[in-house]
Order: C-alpha cells, then structure tokens, then sequence
C-alpha cells in the first residue's frame, strides 16, 4: 500500500487525537444529538425511522437501536434513520468550505457501530467522531475541487461513516481501502441546488451518505472490493490530504442558532441586531431588505407548506423573527407553518444578489440588511457573518440554551440535561463507558400529545 494510503489509514484505524479537537467533537456530538432529539416528531423522522422498521432487520450482532425510539434495526438502517431524522431539522453542524454537513451522518453512525462494543469508552468514542469530520472534510474539500456540480454532503461524508464502521469493527488497512472507495463509489451524488429551489424531506442527501458509509464498511468486512476512493488517491485530490493531522478542520466547524439554512443565518443575525439594538417590533418596521451571495438569494420564496421549505426559506424565516424575536423549531413546523402573523410580514421582505458577498462565499456567509421604519427612518446591519462559526463563537449559555430548547420538550427536562451534562462528563472521565451516553439518546420518548 502506497504510504499516502497507509498513513491515512493509520489515522483512521488508530485515533490519538489531541485535547482541542476532543473537546470540540464532545461539543459537536451532543448539539447534533439535541436537534435529533428535536425532529423526533417530525413526519420525515417518522417515515424513516417506520422505513427501517419494516425493512431493514438484522440478527441482533448486527443490529441497533434507533435514536429516541428504541426499536432495533439493521446498523446501516438505524444510521439512515437517524441522519435523515437530523437532516430534517435543519440546526446540525456544518463546515463552510464544503457548504455541507458532517455531524448529522457520522454521529448517527458512531451510535449505531457502537451498541455492539460495550468496552467503548467516552474517550475513544469522541477520539473516532473528530477522525471522521476529519476524513469527512477532506473527502468533501476534494470533491468539490474535482467536479463541476455542486453535490449534497451525503456524496463525501459517506467516507467519514466507512471510516467509523472499519474502526469499530477493526478493519485492517487494505478492508478499510475497499470501504472508502465504496462509500465513495455509491454515495449520493446529488445535487444540492435542486433541493433549494424545491425543498422536500431528501434535504442534504446524508440518510443516504449514512446508509451508504455503513453498508460501506460491512461489505469491505464480508470482502467486497471498491477501491480507490479518487478523492483520497487521485492525484488532484492528493493536497487536501497532506495537513491530516496537523491541520484539525473540526475546529472550524460551525454551530447554528437557528432551524434553518445557514445561507439565512446572516440576514437573520443582522435583523436580530437592528431590533434589540434599537427596541423594534414589527409594527415599527415598514420593508426589510437584504443583499446577500447568489445561493442564499436563491432560497424558497414563497410562503412554505412543508418543513423542508420553511427552513428553505429565508423570507419566512426572516419574518418569523420580525414577529417572535426568534426562530425555533415550533415555527417551521406544524402549527407554525400557518401563522397568519407571519405570512403578512413576508410581503415587508425583499431579497437580492450582491457580487460582494458571492466573493466571500463559500467561505463566509456574509449579508447586509437595510429596514426601513414606519416613520421613514432607514437603518443597516453592515456586513454581518453569520454567528456560530470559528470567527463568530456563541457564549457557552447559548449552545446549552439551543440544546435545552430542541431535546428538553421531546425527553423532558430531567432526561435533557442528563444528556447535555454527558458533554463535560466525556471529557472529564474518559474512561466511562461510552454506552452511558448511548442508552439516554437511544431509549424511546414519550408520544407526542
């Protein structure tokens, strides 16, 4: 094996991973598995975990319990479930230079590997999930830089969830090769702007990236061969790998305030700002009006009948806050979707392109917002970065406050902060088994009333 390979794949099969990207990858699991737990309702959740259920069965050495359900499905089946239950509420990590998400696949996945490795600590737990946003990123990075379509992340974070499987299951490099390059082969290479200009439940392609990252690895394990993955072993895709190691990427991962797409998370700070800055409400405001990078522009329009649009939508977005001061998973769903309150705000909300934030894209996610009050007045945000991010870190209080919010009225608030005190718990004891963690988030919720 050439010793490009060979030293990704002892990266892969033996994690050591420094203190830094341990703790942010503590961080990163239990934000993912809050907004889990907040989609547990939501109907695309229901269908996929139901979906498992019927078909997809295993023996149970090769099963695992779904997230916040219960019920034991196939290893590749209860990762689908469970990335396309997060992938649906649309709060997950992400990683600007891939315009794409990791946790919401590998996170899934390392809950479903691990229920057969009871001897799995805390700490080697969090040690494989930063090696695979690592691998994830990487995988990502080389992608778009080799293609011309612009794909969903479930196309590249497919070879983080291989990666975990042949950790956990102790692959040997050369089965580790063959797994990387058939979750690179099948993963869904989707295109993403289809998705933004008509939303549905498929949202980012990472059910799939999970699905085909699981199944991945277990047929390298039964034998089947796949290799090369070209986004590790191809030669344009070589430099993104070079800096493994060194170069943590986990570390500028960002983490979402809000339910939606991060391409409104600007615009939605901006306005934030302007009304606690100068105390509106939206009876004071007349029009709002944003310019911002083409994608973001781009976003659905008009006023959403489903989830997927809602979080879509960077005028009903926009308007939610203008109404409510805040955007949460209540109102891109349900009820919320027919708030006569906030379909009249969506009329007030203008939108348009700005060759100066597409320079920064995809690296930053800037916008300016501009309100005009009642009286006339005109107010502007300046260029806003979206908050969360590496530059744009959130207080700790806001990260436990999010999670509260999405996990604490599906689990309760006692189970809830159970599992948001396991992120300190995993550092601090990293020899707990990591089973402790997985039987709070894997044990089935109350029904929704």
């Amino acid at each position: 094996m050439a010793s490009h390979i060979s030293s990704i794949a002892d990266f892969i099969l033996t994690p050591d991973i420094p203190h830094g990207p341990r703790d942010r990858a503590a961080l990163l699991l239990i934000d993912t598995l809050g907004v889990a737990a907040g989609a547990t309702h939501l109907d695309p959740s229901r269908i996929a975990r139901q979906h498992a259920a019927r078909f997809h069965g295993a023996a149970d050495a090769d099963s695992a319990p779904m997230l916040f359900d219960g019920r034991r499905v196939s290893i590749a089946g209860s990762a689908y479930a469970a990335a396309t239950q997060i992938d649906n509420l649309d709060a997950h990590d992400g990683f600007n230079p891939v315009k794409g998400h990791i946790g919401c696949a590998v996170v899934p996945a390392l809950l479903a590997f691990a229920d057969a490795r009871p001897d799995l600590t805390a700490g080697q737990a969090l040690d494989i999930l930063a090696m695979s946003y690592e691998i994830s990123a990487r995988a990502g990075l080389a992608l778009h830089a080799t293609v011309s379509d612009y794909h969903t992340s479930g196309a590249w974070n497919a070879l983080g969830v291989a990666a975990i499987g042949c950790t956990l299951r102790t692959a040997d490099a050369g089965c580790l090769r063959e797994a990387l390059g058939i979750a690179e082969y099948h993963g869904p290479r989707s295109q993403m702007m289809r998705e933004i200009q008509t939303p549905t439940m498929l949202h980012d392609g990472s059910g799939m990236g999970a699905l085909t990252g699981s199944m991945a690895a277990l047929l390298a394990l039964d034998g089947f061969s796949g290799a090369p993955a070209i986004t590790i072993e191809g030669s344009e895709a070589r430099p993104f790998w070079e800096d493994l190691g060194t170069h943590w990427t986990i570390m500028e991962n960002y983490i979402k305030p809000y339910p939606v797409c991060r391409w409104a998370h600007a615009p939605l700070d901006g306005l934030r700002a302007l009304m606690r800055d100068h105390g509106l409400g939206p009876q004071d405001i007349d029009r709002v009006s944003v310019r911002t990078f083409a994608e973001g522009a781009a976003l659905f329009q008009g006023l959403p009948d489903t989830t997927g649009q809602a979080q879509y939508s960077m005028h009903f977005a926009l308007s939610v806050l203008m109404r409510y001061g805040e955007v949460g998973p209540d109102h891109i769903s349900g009820a919320g979707l027919q708030d006569p309150d906030v379909a009249s705000l969506m009329p007030r909300i203008s939108v348009a392109e700005d060759p100066a934030h597409n320079a920064r894209f995809p690296q930053r996610r800037t916008a300016e917002v501009n309100v005009t009050l009642q009286d006339g007045t005109q107010l502007a945000s300046g260029v806003v970065d979206a908050r969360g991010g590496p530059d744009t870190w959130l207080p700790e209080t806001e990260y436990q406050e999010k999670f509260m919010q999405f996990c604490a009225p599906v689990t309760g608030d006692e189970r809830a902060g159970d599992i948001w005190n396991m992120r300190s718990r995993m550092v601090a004891e990293p020899d707990m088994p990591f089973s402790m963690l997985a039987d709070l988030v894997t044990a089935p919720v109350p029904p929704r009333d």
